[in-house]
């Protein structure tokens, strides 16, 4: 639907709503006429009497509707708001009196012998007042009520987008994390092999262009997200020595269907080659991804813990903030993250529920 059919309809849908009330309103005194024995001027001036309080009522319910609540209520005039609605029931009761007492006198309609005795002036105008006031808080309670859901609206949309923005901030700080630690791993490939280096450059390619316009979307299809993982793997596997063990379990049909927010998992698994492998040392990771249920998808990872010296700042924690954030932001009572270490293994699992 186009913006300019939506305005269309969101006016017109109170514009209706309005019609229909006041025409119920306007056809009710033609439930009482019939009790008059009238024919035509008499019954003319049946109608007249009868409408003068609704048309009172209508008037009184617009000039607040469209003006005084707006203008003088909403503006933090609460005083001046309530004389000038003591002066239109004011008006508006000197209005019905001239009709009933002085156009069509009463002596005119309840003309029958026997007949019923017209009621007293002012039991009419108290009654009329009441009514008029009652109008003046429903046009205010339609207006507060309508004020309500425009600020509750702009409200969510302004969360939303300071949401978007703090996600885009967040990933616009992930992409040169990923990049720098996915560099200093090629730059020690380098040293060891440089034909796996080449190797290495060119899988790093692919993986950029995932980062760099898959990321750009709010959510990638699941299968793409596992594929990433799986190349950035093979990538971390050409640098590693050979008493290094990985152990993968990645099935490709995982969530199949799904979506998910793209580069969740790849701060758990960067950290688990980053701090969980020795170039000198026996050392292992183990990723396993699972769907434990329809559309939940889960990562368990263990890793050997060899924490780097203070004065390697590449790890500064950077990752695993950000992807906090992100869950929190993104999936908000729908994950689990957890990590835990001992002496020397560290376990860290994220479970997500997609649906």
């Amino acid at each position: 639907m186009t913006p300019n059919r939506q305005h269309i309809r969101l006016r017109w849908n109170p514009l209706f709503i309005h019609a229909i009330a006041w025409t119920i309103v306007f056809l009710f005194p033609l439930l009482f006429i019939e009790r008059f024995e009238s024919m035509g001027r008499i019954r003319n001036f049946s109608l007249m009497k009868f409408y003068i309080q609704p048309i009172c009522i209508a008037v009184i319910f617009y000039i607040n509707y469209l003006w005084l609540i707006d203008r003088v209520l909403f503006r933090k005039k609460p005083v001046q708001f309530i004389l000038y609605n003591v002066l239109l029931i004011v008006v508006a009761n000197v209005a019905i009196y001239l009709v009933h007492r002085m156009i069509i006198p009463d002596e005119f309609l309840f003309r029958r012998p026997g007949g019923p005795r017209p009621p007293r002036p002012g039991l009419m105008q108290w009654q009329d007042s009441i009514t008029l006031a009652l109008m003046v808080g429903l046009s205010v309670a339609i207006k507060m009520t309508q004020k309500w859901i425009v600020t509750e609206k702009e409200r969510k949309q302004l969360e939303q987008e300071r949401t978007e923005a703090e996600l885009k901030n967040l990933k616009n700080q992930l992409n040169p994390h990923f990049l720098f630690n996915t560099l200093n791993n090629i730059y020690s490939l380098i040293a060891i092999s440089p034909d796996r280096a080449q190797s290495a450059v060119l899988e790093l390619s692919k993986m950029l262009r995932y980062v760099l316009y898959e990321n750009a979307q709010a959510y990638v299809p699941m299968e793409k997200e596992l594929e990433f993982n799986h190349n950035y793997i093979e990538l971390m596997r050409l640098r590693l020595a050979r008493h290094v063990k990985v152990e993968v379990d990645m099935p490709q049909g995982l969530c199949r269907g799904y979506q998910i927010a793209p580069l969740l998992f790849i701060t758990l698994i960067e950290n688990a080659f980053k701090h969980g492998t020795s170039a000198t040392e026996p050392s292992f990771v183990t990723i396993v991804m699972s769907e434990p249920s329809p559309g939940v998808i889960e990562c368990r990872i263990e890793n050997s813990c060899f924490p780097k010296n203070e004065s390697d700042k590449s790890g500064s924690g950077i990752g695993l903030k950000n992807l906090s954030r992100q869950l929190e932001l993104l999936y908000p009572g729908k994950y689990t993250l957890h990590a835990e270490s001992d002496a020397r293994v560290y376990r860290s699992s994220l479970t997500i529920d997609l649906n």
